[in-house]
């Protein structure tokens, strides 16, 4: 082991058993706007959607397009980000990316026609994709061994806190000032949330580990001392060399960075693992999150008869209602992943996911419809949302920081998030098309399909995941 690589050993060791402090938690919050945000984004664009058909006009495919544009910029924004959170370090990624937010936020609040919304909704994917690697290897790196699992968790959990948030808003600009433009301000209060993100990340420091890992030991030790982890009293972990005043930092560490080196022999399961669940989740959870109000309104459960805004007030405060329950299995996934372990809950996320589905699909199948079975439908829209946060929309996004070394860990996870960005892509481009065509069994159809497709990738991959709350180095 050479001199840089025991005193990166060091560092790790120090970050591995320091006690979290209030510092811990702020930067943490600084770096989780991007899940905030997305789920937002999400939330608001399934409020919005009805509402911006009645002031332009667009028909199905144009809406498949609005929503698809959004997890297409996040392919690339995913694909760009990780590589680009290695080669130049996290913070000035996910500083670069909230500014890309903060721009498709202003574009979308003041699009004067459709296409407008198009261009915002791509760069908002764009700016959100780029920041899930980032930020996903970001707090992984910062957060202490005990609290690693825990806090990582927390950070995917904040998508599904924006997106109750935005349904929350959507209700309350719907019923005091209800217009058929009220979109506007979901995108602008996306936009203002986005600003005060950026100021937080441009005060937030570096990622220890990332500088140690290039060779940038007096940066990283000097980072731990202002996270009150003092050299002095690590020395029997440390060892003379980490503390003693550090010479010019040695020649940054020249190591493989790309998506080749994740398919290497030593990688590929891993790599597999993290990628084709999450893929196979988000074509669920964004081709039911997005389209969640317009699905209740195909089940009439807003009277289109009392008027478009009326109608649209309706579908959102059942969209609310449903969407509770993400923040509710965001709290039990808090304590359960670090408790059964993130295989465990990924198995049983899929589990409910696709029992909560069956349920849906039954009340779709039966001969006086939907509504008379409203417990099934509402019911089957909750057990989907609670069991999806408490398992796979937490595990997945946890895997991939966790179980690849530091110089690769963004550009893991950017692939991962790419492939899940992907199967966000089919879900919201069909589900609307599949709801034309097959009406709403064929959309809650392929949503069990793909939740029980999931369940088998991970038992079947399984094989592949470390200790929990270990780090790969």
């Amino acid at each position: 082991m050479t001199a840089v690589s025991a005193r990166a050993a060091s560092v790790f060791s120090a970050l591995d058993e320091a006690p979290m402090t209030w510092r811990h938690y702020a930067y943490w919050l600084a770096a989780s706007g991007g899940a905030f945000l997305d789920g937002f984004s999400v939330s608001a664009l399934g409020v919005a959607l009805p509402l911006l058909k009645r002031d332009f006009p667009i028909g199905p495919l144009f809406v498949g397009l609005i929503g698809t544009a959004l997890v297409l910029g996040a392919v690339l924004g995913s694909a760009l980000g990780g590589i680009g959170a290695d080669r130049f370090g996290r913070k000035r990624i996910f500083i670069a990316d909230m500014a890309i937010i903060v721009l498709a936020c202003c574009i979308g609040a003041l699009a004067p026609n459709a296409r407008f919304i198009l261009l915002s909704q791509f760069l908002l994917g764009v700016g959100v994709g780029i920041d899930f690697p980032t930020s996903g290897a970001y707090v992984s790196e910062l957060m202490p061994r005990k609290a690693r699992s825990r806090m990582t968790v927390a950070t995917i959990s904040l998508q599904s806190v924006g997106m109750a948030a935005a349904a929350l808003a959507g209700l309350a600009i719907l019923k005091l000032r209800p217009s058929t433009e009220d979109w506007r301000l979901l995108f602008g209060a996306a936009g203002a949330i986005a600003l005060l993100f950026l100021a937080a990340r441009l005060w937030a420091p570096e990622s220890v580990r990332w500088l140690a890992a290039q060779g940038r030991i007096g940066e990283a030790t000097a980072l731990l001392k202002t996270l009150s982890i003092e050299f002095g009293e690590k020395r029997a972990n440390l060892g003379d060399e980490a503390i003693a005043a550090p010479a010019p930092d040695a020649t940054p560490h020249t190591q493989d960075v790309g998506y080749l080196t994740l398919f290497a022999a030593a990688n590929r399961a891993r790599t597999m693992l993290v990628s084709v669940p999450w893929m196979l989740m988000d074509v669920a959870t964004y081709g039911v999150g997005l389209f969640t109000p317009v699905i209740l309104g195909a089940m009439h459960l807003g009277d289109a008869k009392a008027g478009a805004i009326a109608a649209d007030f309706a579908d959102a405060e059942g969209s609310a209602a449903v969407d509770a329950f993400l923040v509710i299995g965001f709290a039990a996934s808090l304590w359960a992943v670090p408790r059964f372990g993130r295989i465990t809950m990924q198995v049983a996320g899929f589990s409910g996911m696709a029992l909560g589905m069956l349920l849906l699909l039954f009340a779709a199948m039966t001969d006086n419809g939907a509504k008379a079975h409203l417990a099934f439908v509402i019911g089957g829209f909750m057990l989907f949302n609670f069991a999806m946060n408490a398992g796979p929309n937490a595990t997945t996004f946890t895997l991939a920081p966790t179980l690849f070394p530091t110089a690769i860990r963004a550009s893991a996870s950017g692939f991962a998030a790419a492939c899940a960005k992907i199967g966000a892509a089919f879900g919201t481009f069909v589900v609307p098309q599949l709801q034309d065509a097959w009406g709403l069994v064929g959309v809650v159809a392929v949503m069990v399909a793909v939740s029980v497709a999931g369940l088998l990738a991970t038992a079947g991959l399984a094989r592949a995941v470390n200790e929990e709350g270990a780090l790969e180095e």
